[in-house]
């Protein structure tokens, strides 16, 4: 039996900001970073919620850790919000998605009672990559042990999300375009994993056919409203992707390689792309002729417009299609080129390899893998 999950109600367009004045409520707790309340955006978020008393964790760091979420969890369990708002990009969203997961197990231990209200959760993003505020996943970091540590559970999907691109036109070019290529990423795993139905493959299609379209658009020109709304939905239509059908080897391996050497993770799955796309599509070891991969990386091609006469060159015209777009956008083509050391990340690949195989996200990879794949991947994609 398959399924299907549609999610939060999403509110999207101009003015969808104004859905807060509709609010009535007495505590709002507002998980964010510094950079919003420097922006200006907490303060037009609490204007907009008249009469109601709010509460600012604004301590998020990029890529958030145990501590930052223990802190924040400790605030949420005083205040008691009846309502909790991330507003931000991918990290004060997957801290606050961590915050209000733990909150449901401790407030499970210390109450026998099992219909605890929870507070209403509002996702507002202002940049357009994670696609978090329509997921069942977040992504903590153990700072520790330099390792991400993906969360799934179906609580973790808030109950509203506003998408407004007026609040991504302040984004600037590099984080544009490591965004955009997460989007693209989540699009193109969640098209090609095993668990793709036909109801993904929609969200999945217009999202690669929107960032393949805009994306140059809007890093060129940041103040492109048209490129930018394209951009969030796109996000948004991949995130209601992947959080059905899921994704791949190529999140795992980003998320390792991320943690370890503190690179932005759009960006690390944007070098990774194109050698996950030719190892998936058979090109390795010959077997595109027979690779259901193969025939689905070859299906973006066609709807892109990409050669693809064949299995073969239909993954290749894929594969580099998206180099050619790394370059536009500035990314380099190989962890080499980030001025990683050799040594250094050659040492670190079994440790890498091991973290990707345990990474959640390996699971719904189309080709089955082995420790010496994930660590071919990983050499491959140092020196390309």
């Amino acid at each position: 039996m398959d399924s299907f999950f549609v999610g939060p109600k999403v509110y999207y367009g101009s003015h969808a900001l104004d859905f807060l004045k509709e609010l009535h409520v007495k505590r709002a707790y507002i998980i964010t970073d510094k950079m919003m309340v420097q922006l200006g955006m907490v303060d037009m978020i609490m204007n907009l919620l008249q009469g109601t008393s709010c509460k600012v964790f604004a301590d998020v760091e990029p890529d958030p850790s145990i501590e930052t979420v223990k802190a924040g969890l400790n605030i949420f369990l005083e205040y008691e919000p009846e309502l909790i708002i991330a507003l931000g990009g991918g990290s004060p969203i997957d801290a606050a998605k961590a915050i209000l997961l733990f909150s449901y197990k401790v407030r499970e231990k210390i109450s026998s009672n099992h219909s605890i209200k929870q507070p209403l959760f509002i996702a507002i993003p202002t940049t357009s990559g994670t696609g978090s505020e329509v997921t069942s996943y977040s992504v903590i970091t153990d700072i520790e042990n330099n390792v991400k540590i993906p969360l799934r559970d179906e609580r973790l999907l808030p109950d509203v999300v506003i998408l407004d691109e007026q609040l991504t036109k302040t984004v600037p070019p590099t984080v544009t375009a490591d965004t955009g290529m997460d989007t693209l990423t989540h699009a193109i795993e969640a098209y090609v994993s095993s668990a793709a139905t036909e109801f993904t493959d929609i969200f999945c299609e217009k999202a690669i056919k929107n960032v393949f379209t805009y994306l140059l658009r809007a890093y060129r020109y940041g103040d492109d409203l048209e490129a930018r709304r394209k951009l969030h939905l796109a996000s948004c239509m991949a995130g209601v992707g992947f959080t059905n059908a899921s994704l791949g080897v190529n999140h795992s391996l980003a998320h390792a390689v991320g943690a370890q050497f503190h690179l932005s993770h759009g960006r690390s799955n944007a070098i990774l792309l194109p050698y996950v796309i030719q190892f998936n599509g058979g090109l390795c070891d010959g077997g595109y002729q027979t690779s259901r991969a193969a025939e689905r990386y070859t299906e973006i091609s066609r709807f892109l417009g990409l050669p693809c006469s064949t299995r073969e060159e239909g993954v290749v015209s894929l594969s580099t299609a998206i180099r050619v777009l790394n370059s536009k956008l500035g990314i380099p083509l190989t962890f080499q080129a980030l001025n990683i050391e050799e040594r250094l990340y050659v040492g670190k690949i079994p440790e890498l390899v091991e973290s990707a195989l345990q990474d959640i996200c390996t699971g719904g990879n189309p080709t089955a893998v082995s420790e010496a794949d994930l660590a071919n991947l990983l050499t491959w994609a140092y020196k390309g």
